[in-house]
């Protein structure tokens, strides 16, 4: 089984995980990542990808509406627009907001796991709502990977809380993350 996406969901607290997270994920995982991290409407759009880009090797965009996804990319939600998925591209919207967010963590899984199935691999981070715990829950339904953020390690914990209320997943520390994707892909990728 190949992976097709990895979705990261993050809010309160999410710039720092994600630094971590993406500084520990191995080059050599081509498997392209797209990220709704809650922020403000009236952040500068590019912001967060060149933050992040400053701390990784691999390309990091904010995504553009109908951007194709390339393998090896980092793609972030641009401020106040929801990112989707669609089979081989992104979508965005200006569709209300979810649990007071746009974008919307929810809105990237669903629509990741309605495009890729059991090729989706779902990371819940951080944060201070439940927004992505019904969005992990479709991707285990339709076969992905859901891996939450041990809460015991969360900046705050009520998004990886709720995320395992909603379903199961594999609950790991924050610097455990990304090495368990490379595993994960990997294996898959050789059997």
């Amino acid at each position: 089984m190949s992976r097709d996406l990895i979705v990261i969901g993050a809010s309160w607290g999410g710039l720092d995980a994600l630094r971590r997270l993406l500084a520990s994920v191995p080059d050599e995982l081509d498997v392209p990542i797209a990220i709704a991290q809650h922020r403000s409407p009236d952040s500068p759009e590019r912001g967060l990808e060149s933050i992040l880009q400053r701390w990784i090797s691999r390309p990091v965009r904010d995504v553009a509406d109908k951007d194709p996804i390339e393998r090896s990319h980092v793609y972030v939600a641009p401020p106040d627009y929801h990112l989707l998925v669609d089979r081989g591209r992104f979508a965005l919207s200006t569709d209300a907001r979810v649990r007071y967010a746009r974008p919307s963590i929810d809105v990237l899984f669903e629509s990741a796991a309605d495009a890729y199935g059991e090729g989706v691999i779902g990371v819940v981070l951080t944060g201070s709502n439940d927004d992505g715990a019904a969005g992990l829950r479709r991707i285990v339904a339709r076969g992905g990977v859901a891996i939450v953020q041990d809460p015991d390690t969360a900046e705050r914990r009520e998004l990886p809380d709720a995320a395992l209320a909603a379903t199961r997943a594999t609950v790991l520390a924050l610097d455990e993350i990304g090495p368990y994707l490379a595993t994960v892909c990997f294996a898959e990728s050789r059997a």
